[in-house]
């Protein structure tokens, strides 16, 4: 997590005011996130916990995973409900500082970092899967078997374990700092390495967080978008459903992760270069850092919507468990719900449909 409440170590100690006899006092800045951040985290956790939890319960009670997207979507479903878990010591920190100790920092810094990183390395994966499926299906060659789900694991594994590399840095070298009053968590590194380790892990970020995730959904997804255009005309309403999906699924990242990136770069620009040198063109980078990092939040909260309840077979798995629920918690007893039609968003032709009825419950973001 960002520390944005430096007084006079704007951008992190990218420049000293001191050199033009001077203190960027950033109390407004300050202000600002004390009331701003605790709301955006608020409502981020609980909306997103309600839904990566609703995606965790159904896939581990109804579903199976027969498919990479599967694993990979219950994996984003556990990545995100991770990163929130440390929402609430992000926003204590910003309304009182830090008060939890040099440990506590550490590990929520990690936490943090890895699992946003995984998020997105996993909707890269997500959208390599679906590129494979749909290129599978139009040559007719079969799906998965046993060695095939062992290698659906080992790639889980490695996003996770890439993530947390990744990540270590934050580990290594948050700690608790003292400065005007107050006590933040941040990332503190030695002063012979701090310049370019800082541009780095910047620089990384922008890489690995925003620009090889958008590159590889762009090229798969426009890849299969072309395959469903050349699709068969009977399935013309179930093809433009499923470019719907896909447009949907590269505009929510762009508009929530483009912003924040775009604030990213310029921080890392400004490690390099030292651009910004006015106190008020630092706080205005502060607040863009505060706003567009609560945004690309808000994707772990889209995220079930985007790729499980758009599936075709996710729906009718919720309503079962939301009348089982109140079957439950009702005194009455209810009449057997009638089984929910599914209608698979399947480029198949009718030579191969009978394997994909086989399937389409555990589909949950097919196409």
């Amino acid at each position: 997590m960002e520390d944005y409440f430096d007084v006079d170590d704007s951008l992190n100690d990218t420049y000293d005011y001191e050199d033009y006899h001077t203190i960027c006092d950033k109390e407004a800045v300050r202000s600002f996130g004390g009331v701003f951040l605790p709301i955006m985290y608020a409502v981020a956790l609980v909306v997103g916990l309600s839904g990566n939890a609703l995606v965790l319960v159904v896939y581990t009670s109804r579903l199976r995973l027969r498919t990479l997207t599967d694993v990979c979507i219950l994996n984003l479903a556990i990545s995100d409900l991770l990163l929130l878990f440390t929402l609430p010591f992000w926003a204590a920190d910003a309304v009182h500082g830090w008060k939890l100790g040099s440990a506590t920092c550490k590990i929520t810094s990690f936490a943090y970092s890895a699992n946003f990183s995984c998020g997105m390395l996993l909707l890269a994966c997500i959208s390599v899967d679906r590129y494979r499926a749909v290129m599978q299906v139009t040559r007719g060659r079969p799906g998965g078997n046993s060695k095939v789900r062992v290698q659906w694991l080992l790639v889980c594994v490695a996003l996770w374990a890439t993530a947390c590399f990744l990540s270590l840095p934050e580990l290594i070298f948050s700690t608790v700092k003292h400065s005007h009053y107050r006590m933040s968590c941040t990332a503190m590194y030695p002063a012979h390495m701090a310049k370019a380790t800082k541009a780095a892990l910047e620089l990384l970020e922008v890489l690995l967080r925003f620009l090889v995730p958008f590159v590889v959904m762009a090229v798969c997804y426009s890849c299969v978008g072309r395959v469903l255009s050349r699709g068969a005309g009977g399935q013309r309403q179930k093809k433009w459903r499923a470019l719907r999906v896909l447009l949907a699924v590269v505009a929510v990242f762009l508009l929530t992760q483009l912003p924040y990136t775009v604030v990213k770069l310029c921080r890392a620009l400004d490690v390099i270069y030292g651009h910004v040198t006015d106190c008020d063109a630092s706080k205005s980078l502060d607040y863009a850092l505060q706003v567009t990092e609560s945004l690309a939040l808000t994707h772990a909260c889209i995220n079930p919507l985007l790729y499980a309840c758009m599936g075709s077979s996710f729906r009718p798995h919720i309503l079962k468990a939301a009348k089982r629920l109140g079957q439950s918690l009702g005194s009455h007893p209810r009449h057997p719900q009638e089984p929910a039609v599914e209608i698979p968003l399947n480029t198949c032709s009718q030579v191969q449909s009978q394997s994909a009825s086989d399937h389409q419950d555990t589909s949950t973001f097919s196409i």
